[in-house]
């Protein structure tokens, strides 16, 4: 099978049919997640959303082209995405969740001193990442 064209930043749908439905079950999953994570405060939804992109990326063009016209791809992910700025407000929602899910790792990662030092190097990273590299939206 020829390999087609991949847009740029785009990855292409590789792997045998099994390897892709797991991709598409993983995605679906996280999806449903991140669904629930929009609606219950107690549940991160960009984590998820995350998650279910990169799945999905891997899942099938017709899986990734379905979720992103989703809502929760637009509100969460499309702006980072396409690299437009984003707002005060979208980064701030992104720190949070992103803060919260590496705190409870990092808190159940107990006396295992290097899977704490590894949390806090990826929580660092995406405070400069998100907070410094990524443009903010001027109002």
């Amino acid at each position: 099978m020829p390999d087609r064209e991949v847009a740029p930043g785009q990855t292409p749908h590789r792997g045998g049919p099994l390897a892709r439905r797991l991709w598409g079950l993983a995605g679906l999953i996280a999806f449903g997640l991140g669904a629930a994570g929009a609606v219950l405060p107690v549940l991160p939804t960009t984590p998820f959303i995350l998650l279910a992109a990169f799945c999905f990326a891997r899942s099938s063009e017709r899986l990734d082209t379905w979720f992103r016209g989703t809502r929760l791809y637009d509100l969460v992910f499309s702006n980072y995405m396409e690299r437009r700025p984003m707002s005060v407000a979208e980064k701030l929602r992104l720190i949070g969740s992103v803060t919260l899910l590496l705190g409870i790792g990092f808190y159940f990662a107990g006396s295992l001193s290097v899977l704490r030092v590894i949390i806090a190097a990826v929580w660092v990273g995406h405070i400069v990442h998100f907070g410094f590299r990524v443009e903010t939206k001027r109002p």
